[in-house]
């Protein structure tokens, strides 16, 4: 049996609906291990797990999730996010349509084996001639109970605003890059201003390991690489100082900006570690410290990568 642990701490997105502000990220797991890395975290007390149509693992993301509910937690207990490939005619993919969208969420939940997800979201502003109707999709679908709340990942205000200019709902939430180097400050003031939740992705982009094998591209530079390994680095003092490690400083900096946060790991240990953000807090010299390393744009993403939107 998996036991059943008190409220996580969770961010209200949409009429009641609590995301639990600790989920598990799984882009670059593969299915094979997708469900031995998801057991790993709902046994630590991860409550929300996020996939995506592209990561290729729903299958495995499936697995572990239905294995908790069968070892007895119930389908309220768990928060599954899932995303929409968009398509993209760059990539020789056809635009998804009204109708390509609602089916692409029906394969999603037979992957996952669930009858919703709780919450949807468009992966990125790739296709300017279909994202209104891609929205308008996802509108329909949370109205027909396939999923619970509707959100974007990847979108900028002027990508919001074109659906609101439509006349349809806005999104409950957007997943968006952030980090010390990327902190989007306009960006997250237009969200919380509209009600959009903004959900915090690549939250460990300062740190040497992060997507450090080779193929994990990303646009981080050999000055910025050289400047995460240095021993007098800024979160490697902050760790020693709390007594945590580097990367439980940067997720506990998102968590006290009020952001959700999707760490990653293969690692049972790093996993739970990872989890462990409420035992302690950053000080306010070190959350101004902090402030003042934003360099504006995200290195998730390669440039010119056509994930960063258009």
């Amino acid at each position: 049996m998996i036991e059943k642990l008190s409220p996580t701490p969770h961010i209200t997105i949409r009429d009641g609906i609590r995301l639990p502000t600790v989920g598990f990220g799984t882009y670059l797991i593969s299915d094979e291990e997708a469900a031995q890395a998801v057991t790993a975290a709902i046994d630590a007390g991860y409550r929300h797990v996020d996939t995506a149509e592209v990561y290729q693992n729903e299958a495995g993301v499936g697995r572990a999730v239905n294995a908790a509910l069968n070892a007895g937690l119930g389908r309220d207990d768990l928060f599954v996010t899932t995303k929409l490939f968009p398509g993209n005619p760059d990539w020789g993919v056809p635009a998804k349509t009204y109708e390509t969208t609602i089916a692409s969420l029906e394969s999603s939940l037979e992957r996952l084996g669930l009858d919703y997800v709780d919450l949807y979201l468009i992966h990125a502003p790739l296709t300017p001639a279909e994202r209104v109707n891609q929205w308008r999709a996802l509108v329909d679908l949370r109205e027909t109970g396939k999923t619970r709340a509707i959100g974007v990942s990847n979108f900028s205000q002027a990508h919001i605003q074109e659906l609101l200019a439509a006349g349809l709902p806005r999104p409950d939430a957007d997943q968006i890059e952030l980090h010390p180097w990327s902190q989007k400050l306009e960006l997250v003031d237009y969200l919380r201003t509209t009600g959009i939740a903004p959900i915090a992705y690549s939250s460990l982009v300062p740190l040497s390991t992060w997507r450090a094998e080779e193929g994990q591209d990303s646009a981080k530079t050999a000055e910025m690489q050289a400047a995460s390994e240095a021993a007098d680095s800024p979160f490697a003092v902050m760790a020693r100082k709390y007594g945590v490690s580097e990367a439980q400083v940067l997720l506990r900096w998102a968590v006290q900006k009020g952001y959700a946060v999707l760490p990653k790991s293969t690692s049972p240990e790093r996993i739970r570690e990872n989890a462990d953000l409420f035992s302690f807090a950053l000080d306010d010299e070190d959350m101004a410290a902090i402030a003042a390393m934003d360099r504006g744009t995200g290195v998730a993403w390669p440039t010119g990568d056509p994930m960063t939107g258009a």
